[in-house]
C-alpha cells in the first residue's frame, strides 16, 4: 500500500495534441505511462497526479482521459494544473467522475487525504515572476489560501495519525533559480512542511532546480523528467 507521485500526464485520448513537439521523449508518451504504471502500481496503492491531467478544454472533452485513468491500478488523487481548463467546482467534479465511472479518482481541492503512510495536501500554485500584476497577485493570494486550507485539513487528519508525515503537492514549482513564490514558501515554512513535490517544468535546467526551499525538500516530478513512470514516495 505505497504512495506514488507523477505530474503532467497531458492525456489527449480524444484531442489532437501531439506532445512530441516538445521532444522525441514524448513520442507515444501515453502508452509509456500506461505500461510503466501497470508495472509499478498495484490496486492497493495511491498515486497523486500533480496537475495537467487532460488537454480537454471542456469537461466533456476530458471523459475519455478519465476513463483511461480508471483503467489504471490504484487510487488516483488529482490536483489542478495550468492546462486543466476542464476543472470545475468540487460538486461538479464529483458529478463528472461518477457519471463517467472513474470511481478510483478523487480531487485534491481545499481538502486533504490520508494514506497508509502519509497525509496528502496541496494546490495548483502559480507562475514564478519577479513582480506580479494585480490580477496575478489575486491568483497568488487565492492559491496561498487554498494551500493553507488544505494543510489545515491535513492537520486535522494528522491529529488521529500523528506518526504520518504531511506532504505538499503543487503543480507549479515554489522556486526555480533565483525566483520564489514568496507567499507559498512562507506557508511551507510556517507549517513546517518537510517535503514538497511539483510538476509543470519541461526541459528544466537541473542545475537551476531549487532542492531545498523554506525548510522543505523540493522535488520535480513532471512525467518527462521522471521517465513517464510514477515515483514511489519513501517514508523517512
Amino acid at each position: 500500500m505505497s504512495t506514488f507521485v507523477i505530474a503532467d500526464l497531458h492525456l489527449a485520448q480524444t484531442m489532437n495534441k501531439p506532445m512530441d513537439i516538445f521532444g522525441s521523449r514524448w513520442e507515444n508518451h501515453t502508452q509509456k505511462i500506461k505500461e510503466n504504471w501497470q508495472k509499478t502500481v498495484s490496486e492497493q496503492d495511491t498515486v497523486v497526479i500533480a496537475g495537467d491531467i487532460s488537454w480537454g478544454m471542456r469537461i466533456e472533452e476530458a471523459e475519455a482521459d478519465f476513463r483511461f485513468l480508471q483503467e489504471l491500478p490504484g487510487h488516483k488523487i488529482v490536483l489542478k494544473g495550468n492546462h486543466d481548463y476542464w476543472w470545475q467546482t468540487m460538486k461538479k467534479l464529483l458529478e463528472f467522475r461518477d457519471r463517467v465511472g472513474a470511481f478510483s479518482v478523487d480531487f485534491l481541492f481545499n481538502n486533504a487525504y490520508e494514506t497508509d503512510e502519509f497525509i496528502l495536501c496541496g494546490t495548483r500554485g502559480w507562475t514564478l515572476e519577479h513582480v506580479y500584476s494585480p490580477d496575478d497577485q489575486k491568483i497568488v493570494d487565492r492559491e496561498t489560501q487554498r494551500l493553507r486550507t488544505s494543510i489545515r485539513e491535513g492537520k486535522k487528519l494528522q491529529e488521529h495519525s500523528p506518526d504520518k508525515e504531511l506532504l505538499v503537492f503543487l503543480h507549479y514549482p515554489p522556486a526555480y533559480a533565483n525566483l520564489r513564490l514568496q507567499s507559498i514558501c512562507e506557508v511551507l515554512a510556517e507549517e513546517k512542511v518537510g517535503r514538497v513535490f511539483y510538476g509543470h517544468m519541461h526541459n528544466a535546467d537541473s542545475s537551476r532546480l531549487v532542492r531545498q526551499i523554506a525548510g522543505a525538500s523540493s522535488e520535480l516530478i513532471a512525467a518527462d523528467y521522471i521517465g513517464f513512470c510514477p515515483v514511489k514516495i519513501e517514508k523517512k
